[in-house]
């Protein structure tokens, strides 16, 4: 009660400069499933290791440049030419983006600037498409993760890397190791460890490839801006690439050890024991924004953090609708929201609060049950950031609860003895304060109504 929305709080990281990457999805289309989850869990790791006194940075890897650029430009291109001269005349790329927001971007430039690329050549049209499509993109997905209530301290383009030539400096770096061979015409990285394949950082043509940007991304991460570590929260698909980035660190005279990947598992949507794969408005994959019109963004930010990220996860829609303890977000913001009644109703009795009770009364095992699972919560919060697993906050949060509706249940607050009374109330008071720092640190609102 003294520490107030304090509680929990430590210097467990000493103010060590630490940046969470997460997200970071291709600024090409709306982000899925794998991206709500990932936002989810970055940020309340994030958070968490605030928590810790750590000096953290939020931050989004946006690939603006490279290959799936260029296939964005050519889909955009492709679109752009079927408007005027019919789909059945001009081919789409066989490895384009088939999303309808492709032809909605493609739409709002010739809404704009009508047949301006119709005689211009490929290239020149896919870059003019790219300049004009690629902000507004991105700027979606500010907005998207802002209604995630997800806003970062960074968004970190690729493409100052190439403009800059960090990556060119990084390539030259990685040369004057030996670690890097020559094979038709391509430069390589060779991979510790003989199940990891190596890895091409300059094509055959010349141009670097995605692997390469991603070492200069990271150098600059560490000896450019000085973090201390660096967490990035990638999809499990991306488990081979692990080794060869820490590989890639320590070759170019850095510490890969001080990178750490969390890696997520996938996420399937149910409902009513069902799979579901489908939008029913676009009949598309599952976007996060239509999700978010699906259900509240308390469940959304819950739900994604109930289980640590090497365990897939089971999303029940119809559960995260439910206004009943059934619902576990429902469950815990029931807790706060019946703590806030019974202080209400205390004091429309006109019955005084004392600031200093006699707590030594307090010798009901579910009244000592409580204090415990209040006295843990320092370390919950220091062990969900030691172990990169923000779970544990919401774990943590279900078990409060249960404690407090225990406790509740079994012990009157309002009840003849005064010192009794108050030392309940304090008691109340104090989970309410734990419960509304758990739910901070996962950015759910603790609702004093239900």
């Amino acid at each position: 009660i003294t520490e107030n929305d304090d509680y929990g709080k430590s210097d467990e990281g000493k103010g060590k400069k630490i940046m969470v990457e997460f997200v970071s999805a291709n600024p090409t289309g709306p982000m899925h499933m794998g991206n709500a989850r990932g936002g989810a869990i970055g940020d309340g790791l994030a958070e968490a290791m605030k928590w810790c006194g750590y000096d953290v940075t939020r931050e989004f890897y946006v690939n603006d440049a490279g290959n799936q650029i260029a296939k964005f430009g050519h889909s955009l291109s492709a679109r752009y030419l079927q408007h005027f001269k019919g789909e059945d005349a001009i081919e789409f790329p066989e490895d384009g983006y088939h999303g309808a927001d492709i032809k909605e971007r493609a739409e709002e430039y010739i809404a704009l600037y009508g047949d301006k690329l119709l005689n211009f050549d490929e290239d020149t049209r896919s870059d003019e498409l790219v300049k004009f499509a690629l902000p507004k993109n991105i700027e979606k997905m500010k907005q998207d993760l802002a209604k995630y209530r997800i806003n970062y301290d960074t968004w970190f383009l690729e493409s100052t890397l190439h403009e800059s030539g960090a990556i060119t400096n990084t390539i030259e770096k990685l040369r004057k190791s030996d670690l890097t061979y020559e094979k038709d015409g391509a430069l390589w990285l060779k991979t510790p460890g003989e199940e990891e394949k190596d890895e091409v950082l300059v094509r055959a043509n010349g141009i670097p490839t995605y692997f390469a940007a991603d070492i200069a991304y990271h150098m600059n991460k560490f000896a450019t801006r000085g973090f201390d570590r660096a967490i990035n929260i990638w999809g499990a698909d991306h488990h081979g690439h692990v080794a060869r980035l820490k590989s890639a660190l320590d070759a170019v005279g850095l510490d890969g050890s001080k990178l750490d990947i969390v890696l997520m598992q996938l996420v399937r949507l149910t409902k009513d024991g069902e799979l579901v794969k489908m939008s029913k408005r676009t009949g598309n994959a599952i976007s996060l924004t239509d999700l978010l019109d699906e259900i509240p963004i308390d469940a959304a930010r819950f739900f994604f953090n109930m289980r640590e990220p090497a365990s897939a996860l089971d999303f029940d829609l119809g559960l995260a609708v439910k206004e009943d303890s059934d619902n576990p977000v429902y469950y815990v913001q029931y807790a706060h929201a019946r703590i806030c009644s019974i202080v209400k109703n205390i004091l429309a009795e006109n019955i005084k609060i004392v600031e200093n009770p006699d707590l030594s009364v307090l010798i009901n095992d579910n009244e000592i049950d409580l204090i415990r699972e209040l006295a843990s919560f320092p370390e919950e919060i220091i062990l969900s950031a030691k172990n990169y697993d923000p779970a544990r906050m919401t774990h943590y949060a279900v078990e409060l609860a249960n404690s407090f509706h225990r406790f509740y249940n079994a012990c009157r607050v309002k009840n003849d003895d005064e010192d009794l009374m108050q030392a309940r109330l304090a008691l109340c008071l104090a989970t309410k304060q734990v419960l509304e720092n758990v739910l901070t640190i996962l950015n759910i609102t603790a609702p004093e109504v239900m």
